[in-house]
């Protein structure tokens, strides 16, 4: 795939269920995603795949990152967020 498309694939995948989750991925994904190194995209694609409610737990605080890599992914998002 390349990468536009896959870039195209992972904004739509933002788009959640949860309107506070939409905003802060989308919001993530449009101002940083670009500059991300590729580990850091693999491991914002793989955050992209868990189910909303753990999703939301992680990144609202409530659960720990499962590793320092994604640990950094979720600071990177909480950043832009601003919390």
């Amino acid at each position: 795939m390349d990468a536009e498309r896959e870039q195209a694939r992972l904004r739509w995948m933002c788009r959640r269920g949860m309107k506070e989750l939409d905003q802060l991925l989308l919001g993530f994904f449009d101002a940083r995603y670009a500059t991300l190194e590729p580990l850091a995209r693999q491991r914002f694609a793989e955050l992209l795949e868990w189910q909303d409610p753990e999703l939301a737990a992680l990144l609202f605080g409530r659960m720990a990152p499962p590793d320092t890599e994604c640990a950094d992914v979720v600071r990177q998002i909480r950043e832009c967020a601003r919390f």
